[in-house]
């Protein structure tokens, strides 16, 4: 049953006892809402700023700069359904703060995406299932400074103040649509999803122009990033902070061996050349050199065969069509790169499973076997049509 948000009275916890009483009320409760609020601009990990919880009876700000939150992870362990929206940033920062994630969740953006909503903002969502308008907030406040005023509080509220409700309709919705598996499927993959920074041994695939290295360079630009990585989570810094993507691929291209032709390079700094930074970088530079370079884990189309490159703009064009005509999202249905990881065949691929298999992966494959074939269908849309005889 929707509950009325405005009339729940909302509590400030800044003390252990309060938060104690807080996750003794929330052990029993079949469902309740939660959001954070956190900064990661000046620190490698997400300093939580603000933990917001809604329940059937009343809504808590809590406060961890006062007061360790890692009790939570009772409520989140426990059997109640977490309630989100947007859910993955928060999945990290509560993991981190508490050491544990919900042992079940909903995550109102991704069911309203099997419900006519393209990825919607809480705000949009609101407005359209609930006829709300959410309070305006500044989307740059320091939710560090204390204290909060009232107004960051009641715009904090407000995130999860909703909801419930919000839970209530799309439930109902997805269920009318018999979707409601399917939605339960994808916020389960969104729940054990892996969160954090991952391996640093990854980190360079992230580094933009990264395709354009080849042999040696890959390999200095796999062990300068991972010591970037892991330097920057011990001074829990932005890696950027570090030593610059410029200087990682500058370095890697020019594996340079003494202080002044690391000095030299583009991007690098001074204190990069002196003391204990200018040995660990040295020693990444030789482990880089040394090692086989690392393959780039290519999942665009440029990994695809000739031939089936043109398909997925093709595909993609159809997919569009398809998710307007079924009312669900198109980056919840597929994107370009589960369109590409299908077509090459990658045992991971999400189209090759579920029902997305059944929507649109079967589709795509009888497509490209040529068994299928897609057509205008006189209204400016796109139909996929069996082929007689193949």
């Amino acid at each position: 049953m929707p509950t009325t948000p405005d009339t729940r009275p909302t509590r400030w916890i800044d003390d252990a006892a309060g938060l104690a009483a807080l996750v003794d009320e929330l052990i029993d409760e079949p469902r309740y809402a939660i959001d954070t609020e956190f900064h990661r601009e000046r620190t490698y990990y997400p300093r939580l700023a603000l933990v917001q919880v809604a329940w059937a009876s009343g809504i808590a700000l809590v406060d961890p700069l006062a007061v360790d939150v890692a009790p939570l992870g009772r409520v989140l362990d426990g059997p109640g359904l977490a309630i989100f929206h947007a859910a993955q940033q928060d999945l990290e920062v509560l993991a981190r703060a508490t050491g544990t994630i919900p042992s079940r969740l909903f995550d109102t953006q991704v069911a309203a995406g099997f419900v006519g909503y393209s990825t919607p903002s809480l705000t949009t969502l609101v407005a359209g299932e609930l006829k709300e308008h959410l309070p305006k907030g500044d989307r740059l406040t320091d939710w560090l400074a204390r204290p909060l005023t009232s107004d960051q509080k009641t715009y904090a509220a407000a995130d999860v103040a909703h909801l419930l409700a919000l839970h209530d309709r799309l439930s109902a919705a997805l269920e009318a649509e018999g979707r409601d598996e399917w939605s339960a499927a994808e916020c389960e993959e969104l729940r054990v999803r892996p969160t954090g920074p991952g391996d640093p041994d990854d980190a360079w695939l992230r580094l933009k122009d990264v395709r354009t290295l080849r042999g040696q360079a890959r390999g200095v630009a796999r062990a300068v990033a991972a010591w970037r990585e892991r330097r920057a989570a011990e001074l829990d810094q932005p890696a950027r902070f570090v030593l610059a993507d410029l200087a990682v691929l500058s370095i890697a291209q020019k594996a340079p061996r003494t202080p002044e032709s690391l000095r030299a390079t583009r991007g690098v700094e001074d204190r990069h050349a002196r003391g204990h930074i200018y040995a660990e970088l040295s020693a990444a530079i030789t482990d880089g050199v040394t090692s086989p370079p690392p393959p780039v884990r290519e999942r665009d189309e440029n990994a695809l065969e000739r031939h089936l490159r043109p398909a997925v703009t093709l595909v993609s064009a159809w997919v569009s069509q398809l998710a307007r005509d079924e009312r669900i999202d198109t980056a919840v249905l597929a994107t370009r790169s589960d369109i590409v990881e299908l077509l090459a065949k990658e045992p991971d691929a999400r189209l090759a499973t579920g029902w997305r298999a059944q929507m649109v992966g079967e589709g795509i494959r009888d497509l490209v076997e040529g068994r299928a074939a897609l057509a205008f269908d006189g209204k400016g849309g796109l139909k996929l049509i069996e082929i007689p005889g193949v």
